[in-house]
């Protein structure tokens, strides 16, 4: 296949829709500015190694194949329902609402018959990932009519038998008056890249430094940096209540009696920590947000 996208730059193809605000922020915090404007397709970037395109999150697996573009971010869900021949370098799990991977979940309604899914042979079920839906059903040995549904999904669910439908929290659902009886597929976020761009030195490289940015970008999601200052007669006591699997940094203040002590730590224990450590004799504790971290 003829690899169309530029020879001196490095086209990113960032997904339209659901996904835009998490990805423009994740790239921030790897330390890439991305700008777009109103109406306007092609976003700038502060690289002038990248160019940018954007597309939605459902069709960009086939862009990246056909070259369009050298590298996208989509969902897992959408590179195997398009089929598409491309290489996955990196997961990244991150949503629109959270840090965890989506579901696609065969739902009903509350007050309707069906409590498995052999209820639904010879019904009819809507989905906008059809390709998926119709082989789950036919690995089931179900004859399930799977028709597409272009958007207000749910809604759908008392107009036929029921739908598969992509959730973070299961809010929607509920609110919907669904009940969920099958988890079809569990999706995350992909980086994926043409074949024959990744057959190119530079590029190689250059997707392999971004990735490694917007990994740690999301890894610094769920820590926090912890700084103190500690006696040394409490530092083996203070030392005792950090986590085990962490290494602190331990440095002399001017006054010999006394330690500065920095750690990386989880952010879901910080407030559990910060008052034992302060207990234990630990002052001037500050506690500061991450952009990266690389192992």
């Amino acid at each position: 296949m003829v690899h169309r996208s530029s020879d001196d730059k490095l086209v990113l193809g960032i997904p339209q829709g659901s996904l835009q605000a998490s990805t423009l922020d994740l790239f921030q915090r790897a330390g890439y500015n991305i700008h777009i404007s109103d109406r306007n397709y092609f976003p700038t970037v502060d690289d002038d190694r990248i160019s940018a395109i954007m597309f939605r999150a459902q069709e960009m697996s086939r862009y990246v194949e056909d070259g369009v573009v050298d590298m996208g971010l989509t969902g897992s869900d959408w590179i195997l329902e398009n089929g598409s021949d491309v290489v996955e370098v990196a997961e990244l799990v991150y949503a629109k609402q959270s840090q965890m991977p989506v579901r696609w979940v065969l739902a009903v309604p509350q007050e309707g018959p069906v409590e498995k899914v052999e209820d639904l042979d010879g019904g009819i079920v809507a989905t906008e990932l059809l390709n998926v839906t119709r082989k789950y059903f036919q690995d089931k040995g179900l004859k399930v009519k799977v028709e597409f549904s272009w958007g207000a999904t749910e809604v759908k669910a008392r107009l036929l038998d029921g739908i598969v439908d992509v959730t973070e929290t299961g809010s929607s659902l509920l609110a919907n008056k669904l009940r969920v009886i099958d988890t079809v597929l569990t999706s995350s976020t992909r980086v994926i890249v043409n074949k024959e761009a990744m057959a190119i030195e530079w590029k190689q490289q250059k997707i392999k430094n971004i990735v490694m940015l917007l990994q740690g970008a999301l890894a610094a999601r769920e820590k926090v940096g912890l700084k103190m200052n500690v006696p040394r007669t409490q530092l083996d006591e203070v030392s005792r209540i950090l986590p085990a699997e962490k290494s602190p940094t331990i440095s002399p203040l001017g006054d010999p009696q006394w330690v500065a002590i920095e750690v990386i730590i989880d952010e879901r224990i910080e407030r559990d920590l910060v008052p034992q450590l302060k207990r234990a004799g630990a002052t001037g504790l500050i506690t500061y947000p991450l952009n990266k971290v690389i192992p």
